[in-house]
């Protein structure tokens, strides 16, 4: 590395040195060159007649005369005090009429050796110093050579300052790569016993959930080297590049062993093979090829360890998941009630809070929230504390982000006329009612008519009231009813119906469809499932699936869907008709104040508030009823 530097040093030298002698050159050039003044023809010839001119440089294109001469060669006079130029006509009598008037006459060749070099090497060289200079811009790891290199980097600890103790609600997880890791640093704690490290660790869960930063975390407390690329960084437009570079980052690893390779949005790379393709071989199966036999060839990568993440683990290849390549599967979910207060405390550290912010509220309010949506709850509620000019961040701000990132931005602009906003208000009022009188709805937390996101014009906020993993017949019956309860309360109140209730009606009869084809909750239909779940490995398939029904199964299932789905609006509209005179109250004082908490409206329709549970971890989020 010195001589290199000491090479360069003195090539900038050298150049600056040649740069200065050209500009001393040219103004010397400048200085001593004769005073020049163009001329016409006629105007030459008669400062040569008139003695003016006594010495004339004659040619291809041009002539010139100089006043006087001070001494000089055969070329061209020295030190002349004036030359006039004038472009050169097809006169036969030039060469006669300039001995009559006792010119001196100088031939002169413009395609000299000097001036045919520089037209050819000049050019050249203008061109090779660009290239040079366009080369030392890219750097080393750039250029046409280093296409077939990996675009893999190594991390250092001190780069990403990130350790397990940044990373919350994930301790199963964390505790799986922890041993990883104490393999790479005492492998012989291990293969005295005959054990051996696993090859790949890949990460599965939905997006947002921290995988990226498990791997982060891995690479703060990894004692080896850590190698970062992610999957879309090996394919290329060109054919062959991406199993090249795939060789090549395993060949760097191998020198750096034991070393851990991170390939973040594996899916991208690790897609089946033979999805969607129909030429049957393209860059993408070569890379992913190429990737299967480094992983577990006959070159075994001996203290190699592969760390992938992926949100879409359904259509990798078969070929990836198996034993031997990625062995150990870590999923990193959803945290639960215990998981999302230490991910709040984690968000929260540099944040000025209130003394009535409670995080475990807060945790118990944002049920189905990732890392990232509880990251994003925090940044929103600070942004509106410094939007109001506050010197903390209290609970009313908690409140306002969750609201805006479960039911959307309040569109304070959108402004609805009196008809309107009353529909709104009794179709809210429905949901609301119908989700109080069914033992297994989810408790409402909020009942709001102010507009918000795309569309919404009102939302029935509700929280789930315990850990639920299954579900009964019962209970999917009774999530139709509340769906169905702002359409009812419509029709009850007003007797029409509007648009309003579309979304609503769409996921009532989804459910209901799952009712039918997938859980065999009828009786008509029997414990069958007609709706095949798809093979996950042809999402892509360009062929049309076979179907598996006939024509009369299929007017079945559409007459058992639709049945169920009356037979529950029957059911509501029961409900709504009995507690009419509840109907009306809460919808007026939601009319007055355009939202209502859980404990005014619990306390309206004359119930008491649902206890708190101890957690409320549901696999989807909060439901939120939109018109």
């Amino acid at each position: 590395m010195p001589e290199k530097k000491e090479f360069t040093k003195k090539t900038s030298f050298s150049v600056i040195y040649i740069l200065l002698a050209f500009l001393v050159f040219s103004l010397l050039q400048f200085w001593l060159a004769p005073e020049r003044d163009s001329i016409s023809y006629s105007q030459f010839k008669k400062y040569i007649a008139d003695g003016k001119i006594n010495a004339v440089v004659v040619s291809q294109r041009f002539l010139k005369g100089y006043e006087k001469i001070q001494g000089g060669t055969k070329t061209e006079p020295l030190f002349p005090t004036k030359m006039y130029v004038t472009p050169r006509v097809d006169d036969r009598n030039l060469i006669n009429f300039l001995e009559e008037n006792n010119a001196e006459i100088i031939a002169e060749n413009e395609n000299t050796l000097l001036m045919t070099v520089l037209s050819w090497v000049l050019p050249a060289l203008i061109f090779v110093g660009i290239w040079l200079w366009a080369m030392r811009r890219m750097g080393q790891s750039s250029g046409i050579m280093t296409l077939g290199k990996s675009k893999a980097r190594i991390v250092a600890q001190t780069d990403l300052g990130v350790t397990f103790k940044d990373v919350a609600g994930q301790d199963e997880a964390i505790q799986e790569l922890q041993e990883i890791l104490e393999f790479l640093r005492t492998p012989d704690k291990f293969t005295k016993l005959g054990a051996k490290v696993p090859k790949g660790i890949l990460l599965v869960g939905p997006p947002g959930t921290g995988k990226t930063l498990l791997a982060k975390a891995v690479a703060g407390e990894a004692g080896v080297p850590f190698f970062n690329i992610s999957g879309s960084d090996f394919i290329e437009m060109f054919v062959g590049l991406g199993a090249a570079r795939v060789r090549d980052l395993f060949e760097q690893a191998a020198k750096q062993a034991p070393c851990l390779v991170f390939i973040d949005e594996l899916d991208a790379l690790g897609k089946a093979r033979g999805a969607g393709n129909i030429a049957g071989h393209d860059e993408r199966e070569q890379t992913l090829n190429q990737l299967l036999v480094e992983m577990d060839g006959f070159q075994a990568n001996q203290g190699v360890v592969i760390l992938a993440a992926t949100n879409r683990p359904e259509i990798l290849d078969p070929a990836l998941l198996r034993p031997g390549r990625f062995d150990r599967h870590i999923l990193v979910d959803r945290p639960d009630l215990a998981g999302r207060i230490a991910i709040l405390k984690v968000h929260t550290r540099t944040v000025v809070l209130s003394r009535d912010v409670d995080l475990e509220i807060i945790a118990r309010r944002t049920p189905g929230f990732t890392g990232a949506d509880l990251a994003n709850l925090v940044n929103e509620a600070a942004l509106l504390a410094a939007r109001k000019e506050q010197k903390e961040v209290t609970s009313r701000e908690f409140e306002e982000a969750i609201d805006r990132i479960i039911a959307g931005l309040e569109k304070k602009n959108r402004v609805l006329n009196e008809k309107e906003k009353k529909t709104v208000a009794y179709h809210e009022t429905g949901h609301a009612l119908v989700a109080a009188f069914r033992p297994t709805a989810e408790k409402v937390h909020k009942i709001s008519i102010i507009p918000r996101g795309i569309g919404a014009l009102g939302f029935t906020l509700q929280l789930p009231t315990e850990d639920r993993y299954l579900m009964s017949k019962q209970e999917l019956l009774e999530k139709i009813d509340v769906l169905l309860g702002g359409r009812a309360a419509e029709s009850i109140v007003f007797k029409e119906i509007t648009t309003g209730a579309q979304n609503d009606l769409q996921r009532a009869t989804d459910i209901a469809r799952s009712m039918v084809t997938l859980y065999g909750m009828t009786d008509n239909l029997g414990a069958v499932t007609y709706r095949p779940t798809p093979n996950p490995f042809l999402q892509q398939s360009y062929f049309p699936q076979e179907r598996e029904i006939s024509d009369e199964t299929a007017r079945l299932i559409d007459s058992e869907i639709r049945n169920i789905v009356d037979a529950r609006m029957q059911e509501v509209v029961g409900t709504l008709q009995a507690n009419e005179l509840l109907l009306h109250k809460v919808a007026q004082r939601l009319l007055q104040k355009e939202t209502i908490e859980a404990d005014e409206f619990f306390e309206l329709i004359g119930k008491e508030v649902p206890e708190e549970p101890e957690d409320k971890t549901l696999i989807k989020a909060a439901d939120v009823r939109n018109i």
